[in-house]
């Protein structure tokens, strides 16, 4: 039955990860077809090779007064068809953006409605660098795509009320005005359902909140907040100081994360490094070789060892955060159990350097104590004992500066930085590519070995290839091709290339 002039048919595609309520909201939504005379038909496409199994949700609405008298009841479609879908309510900004991709949103019919938080891949989780998809591409995109595009943090509003985020998204759709039924027929459909009703109202009634005042956060642009200590006034001031304007955002985040990491006088040192490259930066494209050292200084100066690891796992924000992830109760108790596997090398990189080095150095030492720390186990971190071993590692972060893995990484990241002042005077171009080589060093145990063996390659190439005229985008491409693989192919094909050329 094709629809007859002026389009009274609605069609509404749910996209949805596992586990978020997404055919709960589809059948909210069905309900509250009905309930205001509609046909109402939902199905459902299972995308079992997407992340977290996402699935698209497809409702098709029809006013029960333009079917004819003793006429059939309309047929309606199984799936959304590209062009054809009033209405797109996506549940995480990937969707969102799966949405864009599959053609279901267009300019002049679809209000698209998302939730701007992430829910990570595991491609984007295991890349050797940063592998996010761009969120701001995505925003950009669905701002130009859609007819009207209602986006917010909605996984936050339902952690704050206790609920699933279909809620809030049903909550959402209601507030957007998209369909033509009042907020009293949605609430009527939640209390149809009976299940978690004064939770799921109070999160549906801040989702449609939100949407009635159509907020679009941006994602990742919190604002820093401000010092709240002289410690933290002082080296604010620094970084006003002695930093361009360019480079604060990034100098600011880095001071925060290395007091927190380790102390004031670390944090110090890290803009120590960074004026003496501003020094050298003669404000090429705003400033980028400064603004690239300040992110990329910090990143290495915090690397993660075995204080660091088990500082973050037995830290009251990481269990509140677990907590509320898998929603329990105030009265319920909460078990973490987690696998671990620290090899002989970290265990000797935490301990005072002169003893670790001894212990590495020593053939038959490390051949009795290495099958100590041959196989990974499962531990209670939430139980007593290993939360009070954990938490007694932690504390060593005074004593870190005297550990074996604190002398190595600081020789490693001056070396480096040598390299980058040496290239900033002839080559800022180069010298910020440079910088930007610490994209490999990352994690910590095979992963970091892996990454800092491909990040010593391009070190060692790189005599052989800054006195050349293309010196920056030979090194930009080395660094990509380090990325590209986890085994190492590409990084190795580009250096025989470049040695054959030369």
């Amino acid at each position: 039955m094709q629809d007859p002039p002026g389009r009274r048919r609605i069609t509404i595609a749910v996209l949805a990860l596992g586990g978020e309520g997404g055919g709960v909201l589809a059948d909210w939504i069905s309900e509250v077809g009905r309930l205001q005379g509609y046909i109402a038909q939902s199905t459902s496409v299972p995308g079992v090779a997407q992340r977290t199994g996402a699935t698209v949700y497809y409702i098709e609405l029809f006013p029960k007064e333009h079917v004819s008298t003793g006429a059939h009841e309309p047929i309606l479609a199984l799936m959304p068809v590209p062009g054809d879908v009033d209405i797109v309510v996506a549940s995480e900004l990937m969707e969102v953006g799966r949405a864009v991709l599959r053609g279901f949103v267009t300019e002049e019919r679809t209000t698209l409605i998302g939730s701007t938080h992430r829910v990570y891949a595991i491609s984007e989780k295991s890349a050797m660098a940063d592998g996010r998809a761009s969120g701001e591409r995505i925003l950009a995109a669905a701002r130009q795509k859609a007819k009207r595009f209602i986006a917010f943090d909605m996984n936050e509003i339902a952690a704050q009320h206790g609920s699933v985020i279909s809620s809030v998204m049903f909550g959402a759709l209601a507030g957007s005005g998209a369909l033509p039924f009042p907020v009293a027929a949605f609430e009527q459909a939640v209390r149809a359902g009976g299940k978690a009703v004064a939770s799921n109202l109070a999160a549906f009634e801040a989702g449609s909140k939100a949407a009635v005042g159509e907020v679009e956060r941006l994602v990742d642009t919190q604002l820093l907040p401000a010092p709240t200590t002289e410690m933290g006034r002082r080296l604010l001031g620094r970084i006003h100081e002695q930093l361009p304007e360019a480079a604060h955002e990034f100098a600011t985040e880095g001071v925060r994360r290395l007091v927190d990491y380790q102390d004031a006088a670390y944090a110090d040192l890290y803009l120590d490094r960074i004026a003496s490259i501003r020094e050298l930066d003669n404000d090429a494209e705003n400033w980028r070789l400064t603004r690239e050292a300040a992110r990329h200084v910090a990143l290495w100066m915090s690397y993660e060892d075995t204080i660091r690891v088990a500082d973050l796992k037995v830290r009251a924000g990481r269990f509140k955060r677990v907590r509320e992830e898998v929603r329990a109760g105030p009265e319920e108790i909460l078990g973490i159990t987690e696998y671990m596997h620290p090899r002989l090398e970290e265990v000797c990189e935490t301990l005072p350097a002169a003893i670790g080095r001894r212990v590495l150095a020593s053939s038959r030492l490390s051949s009795w104590l290495r099958p100590l720390f041959g196989k990974g186990r499962h531990v209670e971190t939430s139980g007593v004992r290993w939360f009070i071993l954990l938490a007694l590692l932690a504390g060593m972060r005074r004593w870190r500066r005297g550990t074996l893995r604190y002398r190595t990484e600081q020789e490693r990241i001056e070396h480096w930085l040598e390299h980058v002042r040496d290239a900033a005077g002839t080559d800022p171009a180069a010298a910020a590519e440079l910088v930007q080589c610490q994209r490999l060093i990352k994690g910590y145990g095979d992963t970091f070995e892996r990454g800092l063996a491909r990040f010593n390659r391009i070190m060692d190439a790189w005599a052989s290839i800054k006195s050349g005229p293309d010196a920056a985008s030979t090194l930009g491409r080395l660094r990509e091709a380090a990325l590209a693989d986890e085994e190492g192919t590409a990084l190795s094909s580009a250096i025989t290339e470049l040695r054959l050329a030369s």
